[in-house]
């Protein structure tokens, strides 16, 4: 490590089936949560014959949003709340579930039908004590709405919140850094200390952060008060995130996010007695896992 960096996180990587990698990086047992995000996980890039997709069957959430953010493919999101939405790439879907939500994703019938490659990211974001409570909620952001830059190189996107002079519309409820760097090889990205915590995800490519190369599919958090040099060795993609630090810390327990461990159970019970809601048009039913 350097003196900008803390910590490099390895991907664990989990098989979803039909070939479906995802890679997760938060929570790691050395950094549970980097600002608000307390999971982060990139899928794919994964082929999908004609016929095969993704089916993520109605499942709750409480305590948290997510953000998913595709690169390449699509998804369709359906929640309780009535809702339905297909995302594409460059697009935001963020849910915030509050006191809960359920919600399924799955292909969208043309690109099953044809076949498609998906790749992207999914993140919680843990709502702060005052809002764990608040009414659900679904909003898509398309890609055209999200505030760009271009110069010398690199090209930012803020996908969430506010870094490099930029604001994302997506509505946050702390501080938060959520942004997509593209650098062409040679560029030089310089992350600022804007925010208390920092990390950056290398998407593609290789790139040396403080002069020290990370490779492809690795996660460095950085020091809190560090100016830090991320320079590209070739063309490369980077996530960063991170934010103002949570006002605690968080129980994960399966799809539920909450402050209180009681709450956690109370979580559990509603959905054991199917009392979450469900997806219209959307029958199917996953128990509470045994662990």
């Amino acid at each position: 490590m350097s003196d900008a960096t803390s910590l490099l996180i390895e991907p664990r990587l989990h098989d979803l089936g039909d070939g479906f990698v995802v890679r997760r990086l938060l929570p790691f047992r050395l950094r549970r949560h980097v600002g608000p995000f307390v999971f982060f996980d990139h899928m794919g890039p994964v082929d999908f014959a004609p016929g095969r997709g993704v089916d993520v069957r109605p499942h709750p959430h409480i305590g948290l949003a997510t953000v998913t953010y595709l690169f390449e493919g699509a998804l369709t999101h359906r929640d309780s709340l009535g809702l339905e939405q297909v995302i594409r790439p460059g697009d935001v879907n963020w849910m915030t579930a509050g006191r809960g939500i359920v919600h399924s994703e799955r292909t969208p019938a043309p690109e099953r039908a044809a076949g498609h490659r998906l790749h992207g990211i999914q993140t919680w974001i843990a709502l702060p004590r005052d809002h764990e409570e608040a009414d659900p909620g679904f909003f898509h952001h398309g890609a055209g709405s999200l505030p760009q830059s271009e110069r010398d190189g690199v090209r930012l996107c803020v996908i969430a919140g506010e870094s490099f002079g930029m604001q994302s519309p997506v509505r946050v409820y702390t501080p938060t850094l959520y942004a997509d760097a593209r650098l062409a090889a040679g560029a030089t990205l310089h992350i600022p200390p804007e925010h208390a915590e920092r990390a950056l995800y290398v998407i593609a490519g290789e790139v040396r952060v403080d002069g020290m190369p990370v490779a492809p599919e690795r996660m460095v958090v950085l020091a809190g008060d560090a100016d830090v040099a991320l320079v590209a060795s070739t063309d490369a993609q980077v996530l960063l995130c991170g934010g103002a630090p949570l006002d605690g810390e968080r129980t994960l327990w399966w799809n539920f996010v909450a402050s209180d461990k009681a709450r956690i159970e109370r979580a559990k019970a509603a959905w054991q007695a199917q009392g979450m809601g469900q997806v219209p048009g959307e029958s199917e039913f996953i128990p509470l896992p045994e662990h």
